[in-house]
């Protein structure tokens, strides 16, 4: 399978991209409107078509590029099911493979970042989405967030696949690329060791985050697969203009 992990700065997200080498068939996990041309270009530089793009949940940082690709290269649109998007070509379940020829996506419900939140099983790798980060998680104060739900999905969910599964995050602010499940495990502040439900509600309940900037404006667009909204202020414009950068990975 071919893989590449690709890097978009001004929400600090993770793209991933996986190829079948044999079919050329392509999916995109997580794309980001902003860096959409980049994205193709790396999908065309490898020989591949984009068959699917597939997003872990309804971003609030960013809008996804779903729609824009789909109109541009007619690649479908694949997000959980539990959001009932009506602009979703494939509603992912957990318990049913998502399959795109030799590429084959194991869901994993995992709530509490958000209740539709969903991470993915492949190959050895598990892309979690907001739910696990390296050496952290998502926050859980918004789009029926519950520090309760994460704390079930991480403890009894991720940290229930092998050790040396490999955790690769929607995003990291820290320039780190990869974690393992054994790590995380091990020493995330939040959810490793031994920390108790309690220990972490109350970790949650004190982190004082601002109100994300962009969330009033991601949420809507991405309920549509991506769409950026005409009203857009000029300070979170950048947020969806679509420009060129170089892939990283």
């Amino acid at each position: 399978m071919i893989f590449r992990q690709l890097y978009e700065p001004l929400s600090s997200t993770y793209t991933y991209l996986l190829g079948d080498e044999d079919t050329g068939q392509a999916i995109l996990i997580d794309p980001v409107i902003a860096t959409m041309h980049r994205d193709l270009a790396e999908v065309h530089r490898l020989g591949l078509t984009l068959a699917y793009t597939v997003d872990t949940h309804i971003h609030a940082d960013h809008v996804t590029a779903a729609l824009e690709m789909k109109r541009t290269v007619g690649s479908k649109i694949a997000a959980p099911a539990w959001d009932r998007l009506p602009c979703v070509d494939f509603g992912i379940e957990e318990g049913t493979t998502f399959q795109v020829d030799g590429i084959s996506l194991r869901p994993l419900h995992t709530p509490g970042h958000t209740d539709g939140h969903f991470a993915f099983l492949s190959a050895g790798r598990v892309f979690t989405g907001d739910a696990l980060l390296i050496d952290g998680c998502g926050r859980t104060d918004f789009q029926n967030g519950s520090a309760d739900a994460l704390y079930k999905s991480v403890r009894e969910k991720l940290f229930s696949l092998p050790d040396e599964t490999l955790v690769y995050p929607a995003h990291d602010y820290k320039e780190r690329f990869v974690s393992s499940i054994a790590q995380e495990k091990a020493r995330n502040p939040r959810l490793g060791g031994d920390r108790t439900l309690d220990e972490f509600k109350t970790i949650m309940a004190s982190l004082n985050l601002p109100y994300p900037k962009f969330i009033d404006y991601a949420v809507p667009g991405n309920r549509q697969c991506g769409v950026c909204p005409p009203n857009l202020p000029e300070n979170l414009a950048q947020y969806c203009q679509q420009m060129s950068a170089s892939p990283q990975g």
